[in-house]
């Protein structure tokens, strides 16, 4: 089943985000709090959004955390996905699959005409399954990011 998340599901996001930066070696890098989380899923103005896949018994097996983007050319949003992750002990199950098809399905439903994300390149078993699904890479493109000192440095400049 997927659902859209509730703030009661804020915990169980918070550790499964660690359980993915654990999975891409990059525990280290993780610094979001719950609070940030619920914040960022729930506050005043929402930034972000999530979607909970659960077992038939209603355990928690996935989580898709997204926010909208915007294309100039197409003149439309689309929806950029942040994470989806699965727990490893329920891979295999469609869990994965059904978050990307209620994705899919919003962008349908808005107009939205993309929906995109990005995968380390080693991650081969996830590349093999996106490409599955019809998705293809966008080998034209090389994402660019300011974090930390560069961006404070940037942002300071006169």
């Amino acid at each position: 089943m997927i659902r859209s998340a509730v703030v009661d599901d804020v915990p169980a996001i918070h550790a499964m985000v660690r359980e993915l930066a654990e999975y891409e070696k990059a525990l280290h890098e993780v610094r979001a709090s719950e609070e940030q989380l619920r914040e960022a899923l729930f506050g005043e103005r929402p930034a972000a959004f999530a979607h909970i896949a659960e077992t038939d018994e209603g355990e928690v097996a996935g989580f898709a955390l997204w926010f909208l983007n915007f294309s100039t050319w197409r003149g439309v949003h689309g929806i950029y996905l942040e994470d989806l992750y699965v727990r490893p002990e329920l891979r295999g199950g469609g869990h994965g699959k059904a978050l990307l098809r209620e994705l899919a399905r919003i962008c349908v439903a808005r107009g939205y005409e993309r929906l995109e994300w990005s995968v380390l390149n080693w991650n081969t078993p996830s590349i093999d399954f996106y490409e599955s699904l019809g998705a293809r890479p966008q080998d034209e493109w090389t994402v660019y990011r300011l974090t930390d000192e560069a961006l404070a440095d940037l942002g300071r400049r006169g």
